[in-house]
């Protein structure tokens, strides 16, 4: 029984905080649309997400500098692939951490969601895929998220995530439409040496109930126009040390050698 009840506490924490999908696009926070200079965003907003949890962009085009939807997708983890004892999979019920997750202060909102609205650079498209062990029910999950931008928007970006590591390194609230997480702590850790620049970091996770310590690793690439983000998470209280290497390098490469032909 007392395991029966870890399983459900942490259940409750996890649907509350982090990487849980079912929401459109990940697509999407409910801060700020415009610039510090109170200009509209940067980049061209995409459509809504389609049923994998994809953002179309209509004509297919990426805009000035930004890859298109077609190619992302090219460049992304098919349905079924698999990386080791992982399964990459569409996101059916959309893209995780739609626009209902917003962030207390503001300032953190790119550290709950790199979506559009997060950031005064909207990305031109994007493509999201849901990783995990098929088997386990319970065990890792990567949400794994492509981005691109126009102009210097995904350089702008990771700018705006550094930020927000230092000024919400105490913590923050992720606010949901029937919930509220605590974040207890943000902690940069080691990044992977890919793509023009990475940032890695550690979120300590107060449940819901105020009584179990979760744990999220989130890590983002940025190479040229475009963003590769990283989200990894349990249901438990386990500590699972970082995002899975082998999922990282395995997109990497993909995308790397994609992006070269």
């Amino acid at each position: 029984m007392a395991a029966l009840a870890l399983v459900g506490a942490v259940l409750t924490g996890a649907a509350a905080c982090g990487g849980g999908g079912g929401e459109t696009g990940d697509s999407g926070k409910s801060a700020k649309e415009t610039g510090a200079d109170g200009k509209p965003s940067a980049s061209t907003p995409a459509d809504d997400a389609g049923e994998s949890g994809d953002a179309p962009d209509p004509a297919g085009s990426g805009g000035t500098g930004a890859l298109s939807r077609r190619d992302l997708t090219a460049l992304a983890f098919t349905d079924g692939e698999k990386i080791g004892k992982y399964t990459a999979g569409e996101f059916t019920l959309g893209a995780p951490l739609g626009e209902d997750y917003t962030a207390d202060p503001a300032t953190c909102q790119p550290l709950v969601s790199l979506a559009k609205g997060a950031t005064a650079f909207d990305p031109v498209s994007e493509v999201h895929r849901n990783v995990d062990v098929t088997e386990e029910m319970l065990g890792t999950t990567v949400a794994v998220q492509l981005r691109s931008y126009n102009g210097d928007g995904a350089a702008s970006v990771m700018k705006a995530l550094g930020a927000a590591g230092k000024a919400c390194a105490g913590g923050f609230v992720e606010n949901r439409a029937v919930a509220k997480g605590q974040y207890l702590k943000v902690e940069p850790v080691k990044a992977p040496d890919h793509g023009d620049e990475a940032q890695a970091y550690r979120f300590t996770i107060l449940d819901v109930r105020g009584t179990l310590k979760l744990y999220e690793y989130l890590t983002v690439v940025r190479s040229g126009t475009t963003t590769l983000s990283f989200r990894a998470d349990i249901t438990d209280t386990k500590d699972i040390g970082k995002v899975p290497e082998e999922v990282i390098t395995a997109q990497w490469k993909k995308f790397e050698a994609g992006a070269k032909g």
